[in-house]
């Protein structure tokens, strides 16, 4: 069945909107650097010469689609405060490792493929992964002195490549169930933490 659809009148922002959503489910099955703007302009109804409408270049359009799943990974970790501190950290790297899994073909593109090197790519997947240091640290909010918290967030950086490194290793031949997975990735930082800041390590520990 073609995948091609019936054009459909849209505003310039929903237009945008609909050809990154569909970029960003071909990079759920495939490298960026492989996606096919005719097929997306094929998906849209549209023609390929109209896509640059809304995009100046393919790098822009390629940026575009970065950014939407670097926001849709954010959105799925995003922290559930109904829980405590110890479940809530446990339950954020397992949604993690749901959503890599679900799309480990873009994932492991992004950190390792050609894309990686890309000088434009990078810092999205940088503030990506600043974002999630955000994110652990606004759960523990503990007096911190900036020169403690510059040494906090170069750890966390380092953490968050230990768990891209694990995880990527772990998705081509899974050696070990996915619960130790997440007790491993959430061990290590436990560990860390206690090197760190003892009082970081309580919180998480709850």
């Amino acid at each position: 069945m073609s995948s091609t659809v019936k054009r459909t009148r849209l505003s310039p922002d929903e237009r945008r909107t609909q050809l990154i959503t569909l970029g960003a489910q071909l990079l759920a099955e495939r490298a960026l650097e492989d996606i096919s703007l005719s097929e997306i302009a094929a998906r849209a109804g549209i023609s390929r010469g109209l896509l640059f409408h809304y995009f100046q270049n393919k790098q822009e359009f390629q940026l575009a689609i970065v950014r939407h799943a670097n926001g849709e990974l954010l959105q799925r970790i995003t922290p559930d405060r109904t829980l405590p501190l110890p479940e809530m950290l446990r339950d954020c790297i397992a949604r993690y490792i749901d959503y890599v899994s679900e799309n480990r073909t873009s994932y492991l593109a992004l950190l390792r493929g050609p894309g990686s090197a890309n000088p434009d790519v990078v810092p999205l997947v940088d503030q990506t992964r600043d974002a999630i240091i955000t994110l652990i640290l606004a759960e523990t909010p503990l007096p911190t002195p900036d020169l403690d918290r510059a040494r906090l967030h170069l750890a966390l950086r380092g953490w968050i490549a230990f768990v891209e490194e694990t995880t990527l290793t772990w998705l081509r031949t899974e050696p070990i169930p996915r619960p130790a997975l997440i007790t491993l990735l959430v061990d290590s930082l436990l560990a860390l933490a206690l090197t760190l800041n003892p009082a970081l390590a309580a919180a998480l520990r709850g």
